[in-house]
């Protein structure tokens, strides 16, 4: 398996049914996780103004098309979204038409024990000490389990390219290893972003919570939400209103083994999918450069 390359692998998945062999005996370790809190991110709904300059700093720091971005996307691993609410409230932002608005960054939460990587059969995601959950997509077998298991529907799939891989956000795993902090934290003029070790997080979380009770509801979204998140919110908005999914306060790994077990038979049919996928795409790009060719 290892001299195998991932288009290799999904041909050979095809063929032979090699992806139930895969999925019996390479259900992942958990040894990937990790008890260490690590680094998090506090995100403050109520200092949020919607300047989407957290968005834009992520997509220049990957290198990523500009542009405003309405969801979650292979290029756009952060997006700010807009909720119209009916309640009434204080301290809400006015829309143009006088609409009551809230604005917050929405990325990957990187979870404590992430569902996510539980539920790869082949490790490509995994959640280190330091607090991000990272992908290799080296290891991606392409079976889009990670999908079907995130209980915050993060991971994005590159549907258009031929040899297609997972894409989320890493929390610029690569910018903290040399001592930055992630891109959105630092371009946020608002400080509605704060970085830090994710004790010290929930303990500011709290504060503010306790300091401004008038203004703050009585909740930290991340704080036990799938086990804990490494991406915490605080909101003057209640999260159900603002259309954050209510989650099991419980780890999710064993709850997504005890669903994904049952499906080996998925993995040969995504492997078949891709194949066919991949040689329609390569068949437009021959006739798309025969056409080119005529037309000198």
């Amino acid at each position: 398996m290892s001299n195998l390359t991932r288009r290799e692998f999904f041909h050979l998945a095809a063929a032979s049914g090699i992806g139930v062999a895969v999925l019996g005996a390479a259900r992942p370790a958990r040894a990937a996780q990790t008890t260490a809190a690590g680094m998090g991110v506090l995100i403050d709904i109520a200092r949020c103004v919607g300047c989407r300059s957290c968005e834009a700093a992520c997509k220049a720091a990957h290198g990523f098309p500009a542009g405003e971005s309405q969801d979650l996307g292979p290029q756009s691993w952060t997006y700010v979204k807009t909720v119209r609410l009916t309640a009434p409230h204080d301290h809400m932002n006015l829309g143009g038409d006088g609409a009551r608005t809230r604005t917050f960054k929405v990325q990957c939460m990187h979870c404590m024990e992430p569902a996510c990587a539980s539920a790869c059969p082949v490790a490509a995601l995994r959640k280190t000490p330091q607090g991000p959950v990272v992908y290799e997509a080296d290891r991606c077998i392409g079976c889009r389990y990670c999908m079907i298991a995130c209980p915050f529907q993060v991971p994005r799939f590159e549907w258009r390219k031929a040899v297609p891989a997972i894409q989320k956000c890493n929390m610029c795993a690569d910018r903290q290893a040399a001592g930055k902090m992630p891109a959105c934290v630092e371009a946020c003029p608002m400080e509605a972003l704060q970085f830090g070790p994710r004790d010290r997080l929930l303990a500011e979380a709290a504060r503010r919570i306790a300091s401004d009770r008038a203004r703050y509801v009585p909740a930290i979204y991340g704080a036990e939400e799938g086990g804990g998140t490494s991406v915490l919110y605080v909101s003057d908005v209640p999260f159900q209103e603002l259309g954050f999914p209510v989650v099991s306060r419980q780890p999710l790994p064993a709850y997504t083994w005890r669903v994904l077990g049952k499906l080996p038979g998925v993995v040969i049919g995504l492997g078949a999918t891709l194949t066919a996928v991949e040689a329609v795409i390569r068949r437009r790009m021959e006739m798309q450069g025969l056409e080119e060719r005529e037309q000198r």
